[in-house]
């Protein structure tokens, strides 16, 4: 089953949970497009407060622990037996970290709305302000059902495999660091802005010319693929281009922010 869905099959799939998942970094909160329009039946899933733990040397949005998760996936109306649909604004930046989230957790069937709100509006379909009642769920979660790396395990992965940064181009090369608080990538990463995995508005690009992008820096069958990028989110969006593309991949869920934790650790510019 592909990861994504689009604005038809959402509105023919009948009884789903839909999460919306709208978040910018530095704000404003997604809270306040809910309100102003959400698809019907959606429940707002805060990325900050759901979909990682408080920030720290972990990072800036690490995992949240299990019990925290589950509870917050029950509240918002998450059950094992339902499927789940997860959309932001266009690009499935933040869609993406919630899709991973839950797979890493054990939810077996989440898919990401291509286009997000936009393509929604953009075929005719409604959007609405009403709040309806939530019904708890009974989400269980099981960590484990995604490959994560560590520091170690990412730096490895750049020596022995290939490890993508997904963050912007300047960002990699060190030229500038407007979160943390030392510039440059992890030695042996490859940059691979996710930018360029979506179209103009938002929506993936065909699984063939993933495949081919993902191919042309290193990433084929056979050889490990991780990716990384701030704080974990964008990166998370690499990894579902990446499952699009037929091609596993593990997430730095750290990344940057828990590898310039320890000045330890090297750091390449350029």
């Amino acid at each position: 089953m592909s990861p994504l869905i689009t604005p038809e099959e959402l509105a023919a799939i009948g009884e789903a949970v839909i999460l919306d998942v709208r978040w910018r970094l530095g704000g404003p909160p997604g809270i306040e497009a809910y309100r102003e329009g959400h698809v019907p039946g959606a429940v707002f899933c805060a990325l900050d407060a759901d979909l990682a733990a408080p920030p720290g040397p972990a990072g800036r949005h690490p995992l949240p622990a299990p019990e925290a998760f589950q509870e917050a996936m029950r509240r918002l109306g998450v059950s094992q037996d339902r499927p789940v649909v997860v959309y932001d604004e266009a690009d499935s930046t933040a869609a993406a970290r919630a899709w991973w989230t839950l797979r890493y957790f054990g939810h077996g069937d989440v898919r990401v709305l291509d286009g997000g709100l936009r393509a929604w509006t953009r075929a005719g379909l409604p959007v609405t302000k009403e709040e309806g009642p939530v019904r708890r769920g009974d989400f269980t979660a099981r960590p484990g059902g995604m490959p994560v790396l560590d520091a170690g395990g990412a730096a490895a992965l750049a020596a022995d495999g290939v490890l993508l940064d997904a963050r912007a181009a300047e960002r990699y090369r060190g030229e500038v660091e407007p979160m943390d608080p030392v510039a440059g990538h992890i030695p042996g990463a490859v940059s691979a802005p996710t930018g360029e995995n979506v179209e103009p508005g938002g929506r993936f690009h065909a699984r063939e010319f993933l495949r081919e992008r993902f191919n042309s820096l290193g990433a084929v069958e056979g050889v490990p693929v991780g990716a990384y990028c701030g704080s974990g989110v964008t990166a998370a969006h690499q990894v579902l281009a990446l499952e699009i593309a037929g091609l596993p991949a593990a997430l730095y869920v750290g990344s940057w922010s828990n590898w310039v934790a320890d000045p330890g650790r090297p750091v390449a510019t350029g």
